[in-house]
């Protein structure tokens, strides 16, 4: 399922659009190029999920957490590199009844639950952007449903 953005605001929309429906537990798997919008995403679907914090991109800290209708765990794993993400404790997270958002998810896939809703991010101008969405389980599933019909 691919979305297209035109401009920042469109981006946000959907971002907010998609926080609002997502329920406890789900894990969105974000993926794309560096500069692909991947932060400014997450911003919008914490907003959708009622964080009213400042959400910053954990690139250092690796989780960032935040408090909404539902726990958020915003991660970052570009850095992880030959660590072993399991010992780091991400089961604590991915299991857990928070909402999971994870920049550069591809890194740690082999962690990641059986139902995780996959977004590929692409720039394809300045402002605008191409959203796929790969949904992988029953959650996700009703997720797009959902997405779908608004």
């Amino acid at each position: 399922m691919k979305f297209t953005t035109k401009s920042l605001d469109e981006t946000k929309s959907l971002g907010r659009r998609l926080g609002s429906i997502i329920d406890s537990g789900q894990v969105i798997a974000l993926e794309g190029d560096l500069g692909a919008g991947k932060t400014t995403f997450t911003k919008s679907l914490a907003e959708g999920l009622g964080v009213e914090d400042v959400v910053t991109s954990p690139t250092f800290n690796l989780i960032n957490e935040y408090m909404g209708r539902l726990p958020v765990y915003h991660f970052d794993v570009y850095r992880l590199d030959g660590i072993d993400a399991d010992y780091m404790g991400f089961d604590e997270y991915l299991f857990s009844e928070g909402v999971c958002i994870i920049e550069w998810a591809e890194k740690i896939k082999e962690l990641l639950p059986e139902d995780t809703l996959y977004i590929n991010i692409k720039k394809i101008s300045e402002t605008g952007r191409e959203f796929e969405f790969t949904p992988k389980g029953e959650k996700s599933n009703r997720i797009m449903e959902v997405i779908m019909s608004c």
